[in-house]
């Protein structure tokens, strides 16, 4: 509450923002809010941001369906802790859902493209994870994606973890590689 309270903020880093765009859905509640977009990076690297309200009931698939979220699909992540999710080539984007149980939240969220290769960073603060949850798709081309969590929160502050993927297409084209074997992963 107050002019100077920010009660959700997000650094976001991409690697070619046009074939992987950022998108997320930010929770507002309890009244009017503002949203604020700066682009730290040198003039010659500009951005375009969009920001739409209410947008349920778009044609794009479901989200993470709540009613789902059993024991089996989602993860707690100790404060401190790192956690990975590998996607098989045909995965075009992933869904992730962060949350609380009305603690702080604070992640950082890679995706990872080969080892050691980050295409994406979101580094992310929320003052209540339970009332403002981060949920983002991640467009994922190409193969050998993994999308890799680590909570910078300390111990007492663990999180819920939901990665899923969120379109899926048929395997990459002929000249594609295929990483993993015929082991599927998800």
């Amino acid at each position: 509450q107050g002019p100077d309270n920010t009660p959700h903020k997000m650094k976001v880093y991409l690697e070619d923002g046009s074939l992987r765009p950022f998108s997320a859905v930010i929770e507002t509640p309890r009244g009017p809010n503002t949203i604020s977009i700066r682009n730290t990076a040198h003039m010659e690297f500009p951005l375009q941001a969009c920001v739409v309200a209410d947008a349920i009931g778009s044609a794009s698939p479901a989200p993470i369906d709540p009613s789902r979220a059993g024991p089996g699909n989602s993860r707690t992540i100790q404060g401190g802790a790192l956690r990975t999710y590998a996607f098989e080539p045909n995965v075009d984007s992933v869904q992730v859902l962060l949350k609380t149980d009305g603690r702080p939240l604070n992640a950082r969220v890679e995706l990872l493209q080969g080892p050691n290769n980050i295409k994406q960073v979101v580094e992310l603060y929320c003052e209540d994870g339970m009332e403002r949850p981060f949920f983002a798709v991640l467009e994922t081309p190409g193969s050998g994606n993994v999308v890799r969590i680590l909570n910078t929160s300390t111990l007492e502050f663990p999180l819920t973890a939901r990665v899923e993927p969120y379109l899926i297409g048929s395997l990459g084209g002929a000249m594609e590689p295929t990483i993993g074997g015929d082991v599927p992963r998800f």
